[in-house]
């Protein structure tokens, strides 16, 4: 084992996401639930997948995606109970899966118990929320959905009073600098942490640690972050706290906090600069991102993605950047979202076209930092613009040609969660079952892909640096571990592009990928056909 690095899960992760309602129906009810979940666990552990991030389950009032909590103790009854996810931990141990769940603090739904206490007169849970007794001014500084709510504050005439919400007014923002809510936060954390989980994604971390309206932190809200994985390492050391933090990259060092507090930030930053060079056909908007970008160190990691469960956020983009990738991926206004994102699959941007989408997933795969794979990408799966909002990218798993996609043996009039079921990506073109052993299909490309990167431990542990190439289309980078030598490359354009790159080796092995490779003496020329990738071993 080299000297240079300590074994680490997390670095080592392929993060699968998925929602248990829309993944497999194990009951035949039509919504898919916790057993449906533990029968496709096989499936995963076949692909490559060795932890499994679940959004929230918890009893909700549904109006988001489950993140509008009810009860942070119950899973919702739908959807099984707290002993099948229990057995849902071992089964995944077995198959030397990790399970992440989310931590869904900044706010709660408008139902839960302590709001409904909150708006009483005199009530001791008055100040587990955020109030102003005066009309504030209208502020849309915080507002998330700037094109469905025009301010973080409404009234509440029980309460005869404002409460803040940074996301929709039925979520009531919680007070998180009140040091009552944070021992009930440390409570949740006790409690799941009990089940056997590997940790916790938090949701919305930079608004959680805001201070808003009167609410104040009495020291440095990111210290809270420590507070949390020392709790959590109670119960495993290797426990891991995983952050949605949609900031500036400078800032992403206050949430590593140098290792005490987040162990991995969704590289936002760099997911908005690879669909810019993909919009583009240009290597140049991912280099000029890197050279922004702070490089954790000793355990930190970045989460790379494709796309997640929300829209395509553009927001680190600058206004004419963005415009650029809205008018190549999202021409048409309903495929936008918020002034800010789009609300679109990535096939449903690039037509289809397979080469592109394995591009896609080649960087996903190489990227510094952990991937995580969206359920239903590993197949190419589409979106339904029909769907309001988010919703468009949040239906049913489509395993085969069987009725309902083989998510559900229930009457298609009885499904609870909306399917594609015709068309260029409904479930009779696009499934697993089709594409299981088929070289060509995007399912065996991207389980050839994961198979690659665990067999080769300079992508977790080997330091990363950024080539240059003769050619503006062709990005280039470099991993070493050891005498472990990585070259990854990337052609972006729509033509055949041939790229000369100075390198000290002797040879270069191919691993996976199309291009046609000739070296002599120290410098290496490739020849990509169209939107291909090429991932070499040097010696």
């Amino acid at each position: 084992m080299s000297k240079q690095y300590k074994p680490n899960w997390l670095k080592e992760a392929i993060i699968y996401s998925l929602d248990v309602r829309s993944y497999k129906d194990g009951n035949g009810d039509g919504l898919g639930d916790l057993t449906g979940l533990m029968s496709k666990l096989e499936y995963l552990a076949d692909l490559g997948i060795n932890c499994l991030w679940i959004v929230p389950f918890y009893y909700s009032g549904n109006r988001d995606g489950g993140y509008d909590v009810t009860d942070y103790y119950q899973v919702d009854p739908k959807l099984g109970t707290i002993n099948e996810f229990k057995t849902l931990v071992d089964k995944a141990s077995a198959y030397n899966i990790n399970i992440l769940i989310d931590l869904v603090v900044n706010h709660t739904s408008i139902e839960h118990p302590w709001f409904k206490q909150a708006i009483k007169e005199h009530s001791p849970y008055h100040n587990y929320y955020i109030w102003m007794k005066e009309k504030p001014e209208k502020d849309r500084k915080d507002v998330v959905f700037k094109t469905k709510e025009d301010s973080n504050w409404e009234y509440s005439e029980e309460a005869n009073s404002y409460y803040y919400h940074t996301f929709y007014k039925h979520q009531p923002d919680l007070n998180v600098s009140n040091p009552l809510v944070q021992k009930e936060i440390l409570t949740i954390i006790h409690y799941w942490m009990k089940t056997g989980i590997a940790g916790f994604r938090i949701d919305a971390v930079p608004h959680m640690l805001k201070n808003k309206g009167n609410a104040r932190f009495e020291d440095n809200s990111y210290e809270i972050l420590e507070i949390w994985k020392q709790a959590m390492r109670q119960y495993r050391d290797d426990a891991v706290l995983i952050g949605e933090a949609d900031v500036e990259p400078e800032d992403y060092p206050k949430f590593f906090g140098a290792g005490k507090k987040i162990n991995g930030l969704f590289n936002f930053f760099l997911n908005n600069y690879l669909f810019l060079a993909m919009a583009e056909h240009c290597a140049k908007p991912l280099e000029r991102a890197f050279q922004r970008l702070p490089f954790p160190s000793g355990s930190d990691q970045y989460l790379n993605f494709i796309r997640n469960h929300d829209e395509l956020d553009l927001e680190r983009l600058t206004d004419e950047e963005r415009l650029r990738v809205f008018e190549l991926f999202a021409p048409c206004e309903h495929m936008r979202i918020y002034n800010r994102g789009i609300r679109r699959r990535l096939p449903a941007m690039v037509n289809n076209h397979s080469a592109r989408i394995n591009l896609a997933m080649s960087f996903l795969l190489t990227l510094p930092g952990s991937p995580v794979i969206r359920y239903g990408e590993e197949i190419g799966m589409g979106d339904n613009l029909a769907l309001p909002e988010r919703e468009t990218v949040r239906t049913t798993m489509q395993w085969d040609t069987s009725s309902n996609g083989g998510f559900s043996n229930a009457d298609s009039q009885k499904l609870k969660w909306p399917i594609i079921d015709s068309g260029t990506y409904g479930y009779p073109s696009v499934n697993v079952s089709s594409q299981y052993g088929i070289p060509s299909s995007i399912l065996e490309q991207v389980k050839t892909m994961v198979k690659t990167r665990k067999s080769h431990l300079a992508f977790n542990y080997g330091t990363f640096k950024l080539l240059e190439t003769d050619h503006p289309q062709v990005m280039a980078y470099l991993y070493s571990l050891d005498k472990q030598r990585l070259l990854i490359t990337h052609n972006l354009s729509y033509q055949v592009a041939e790229a000369q790159i100075s390198i000290d080796t002797e040879a270069a092995d191919k691993l996976i990928g199309e291009a046609t490779i000739d070296l002599n003496t120290h410098l290496l020329k490739l020849t990509f056909p169209p939107y291909t990738y090429c991932w070499l071993s040097l010696f």
